[in-house]
């Protein structure tokens, strides 16, 4: 009999050997897959090398509660997330930017408009030549490419400003004095 329970006793540790040696190599996949995942991740999620080894070091030291250490430290945000919400943001920055709005009150215009109905502002000028809507500042037509600082425009300066004489007071001059002369 002491034959018999050696052979067993020789069987069962061959197996138990087997499935010791099984649930290692599992535990060390598994180990070196968190390995892996933390590096890749945070590498998704910062640029600095040294944030993204440091990150996959903690994990392959303290395994498990390195991972729980990673997961609570790890930046909110993947950078593809940043990126994307940066171009939210210059995508409303540049709606608001690319309205139109009066000078004058602050309502808002259309680009076809020449004066302000609200406030009765002048928003654009039109083109000598042409006859396009330019801005005010502007001194040449990008359409047709005429100078508009000529000798018409200047003697209307000329003629409105006498006009302006009369008022003593700049809150008394009429909205639509230009249109008068």
């Amino acid at each position: 009999m002491p034959f018999g329970i050696s052979l067993d006793l020789q069987q069962m540790s061959g197996a138990l050997i087997a499935i010791v040696s099984i649930l290692a190599a599992i535990a060390t996949a598994l180990w070196i897959s968190l390995i892996i995942w933390t590096f890749r991740d945070m590498r998704a999620r910062s640029r600095d090398v040294f944030a993204q080894v440091l990150a996959a070091l903690v994990v392959a030291v303290l395994n498990i509660p390195g991972l729980l250490v990673y997961l609570i430290l790890r930046p909110r945000e993947t950078l593809t997330e940043q990126y994307e919400r940066a171009l939210e943001e210059e995508a409303l920055l540049q709606e608001i930017e690319g309205r139109s709005v009066c000078a004058g009150c602050g309502h808002a215009v259309k680009d076809a408009w020449r004066l302000c109905p609200f406030c009765h502002t002048k928003l654009k000028k039109p083109c000598l030549q042409c006859g396009e809507l330019l801005e005010l500042p502007w001194t040449i037509c990008p359409f047709c490419e005429q100078t508009q600082v000529d000798e018409t425009a200047q003697a209307h300066r000329t003629r409105v400003a006498p006009e302006y004489d009369r008022f003593e007071d700049a809150s008394e001059v009429p909205l639509a004095l230009d249109d008068e002369v």
